[in-house]
C-alpha cells in the first residue's frame, strides 16, 4: 500500500512538471513582437501602412470651437447641446464612466447646427475639410476666425487577452493597432499574438482582419490605422488552455493525495 501511495505521487508529480513544461513552451514561443525585424542597429521596412483620415459620417460627435477676436462672442458661437459618455477602465478591468464630453451631434443628413453660423453639412468629409468648410461659413459673419475640429467621440474597443480590456474614447483620429493595445495594458503572456481579430463596420457591413504582432507585415496592413468603432479581440492560446488543465489537475492530485492518505489510514485500523 505504501508503494502504491509513493508511486502516485510520483505519477502525479510527472504529470505536473510535464503540464508546467508545455505550458512555458506554448506561451513563451511567440510572445516577442515583431520577430522578423534584424537586430541590426538600424532597420527600414520598405513599405508602411498610410493614415487615411476617417469620414465624418452620422452620429458623430465633434468638438467645434471657432475663435474670434471679440472673445464674448467665441462663447457664444462655441455652445453646444449635445454631449457624450465616455468610459475609462477601472479597477479589475471594470469600466468607469467620465464626465460627459461636449460636442456638436451629426445628423442623419450629414449636418451639424452651430449657433449664428447655421446649418453646415460635413458629412463624408474629413475633420481638416469640414474645419475649411465650417472657417468659409463662419467668413460670413466674423472676421478672421480661427476653427478647430475634432472627434469627441472616436472609440475603439480591446477585448480578450490583454491587462485592461474596455472601450477608450480617444481624443484624435490618428490610431494604430499599437496604440490601442498600449491603452488596454498590452496583451497577456496567454494572448495569441499571431492571430488577433479586428472587426470593423463599413457601410453597414462588417469586415474582419487578422493581424499578425510577430511580423512586420503589420505595419504595411490597411488595418494598421483603426477607424471610428473597431474592436480588437485578443484569442487566448494554447498556453490558456494549458494552465487551466494544470489547475485542474493540481485539483485532482491534491484529492487523490487525500484520498490515498485516508485510505492508509483506515487500512491501519
Amino acid at each position: 500500500m505504501r508503494r502504491s501511495f509513493k508511486n502516485g505521487k510520483i505519477r502525479n508529480g510527472a504529470i505536473l512538471f510535464l503540464a508546467l513544461l508545455f505550458t512555458s513552451c506554448a506561451s513563451t514561443k511567440n510572445v516577442p513582437y515583431f520577430q522578423d525585424i534584424t537586430s541590426a542597429e538600424k532597420s527600414v521596412l520598405a513599405n508602411t501602412a498610410v493614415f487615411t483620415e476617417p469620414a465624418i459620417q452620422p452620429d458623430d460627435i465633434l468638438s467645434i470651437s471657432i475663435f474670434t477676436i471679440d472673445p464674448a462672442t467665441s462663447m457664444v458661437v462655441n455652445q453646444v447641446g449635445t454631449q457624450a459618455l465616455s468610459t475609462i477602465p477601472g479597477p479589475a478591468g471594470g469600466i468607469v464612466a467620465t464626465p460627459p464630453a461636449s460636442g456638436f451631434l451629426v445628423d442623419k443628413n450629414g449636418e451639424i447646427d452651430l449657433s449664428i453660423v447655421g446649418k453646415v453639412k460635413i458629412g463624408g468629409l474629413t475633420t481638416f475639410q469640414a474645419r475649411d468648410l465650417i472657417k468659409e461659413k463662419a467668413a460670413i459673419v466674423y472676421k478672421d476666425p480661427n476653427v478647430q475640429v475634432r472627434y469627441a467621440n472616436f472609440k475603439v474597443t480591446v477585448l480578450g487577452e490583454v491587462g485592461r480590456p474596455a472601450s477608450y474614447v480617444l481624443p484624435n483620429e490618428r490610431v494604430s493597432v499599437l496604440d490601442a493595445l498600449g491603452l488596454a495594458g498590452d496583451l497577456t503572456i496567454f494572448g495569441r499574438r499571431e492571430n488577433v481579430l479586428l472587426i470593423r463596420e463599413n457601410n453597414g457591413k462588417k469586415e474582419f482582419a487578422r493581424l499578425n504582432l510577430n511580423s512586420s507585415e503589420l505595419f504595411n496592413s490597411p488595418f494598421y490605422y483603426l477607424k471610428q468603432n473597431d474592436v480588437i479581440y485578443v484569442e487566448p492560446n494554447k498556453g490558456k488552455a494549458a494552465s487551466l488543465n494544470q489547475a485542474r489537475t493540481q485539483t485532482y492530485a491534491i484529492i487523490g493525495t487525500a484520498l490515498s492518505v485516508l485510505i492508509v489510514l483506515f487500512s491501519r485500523l
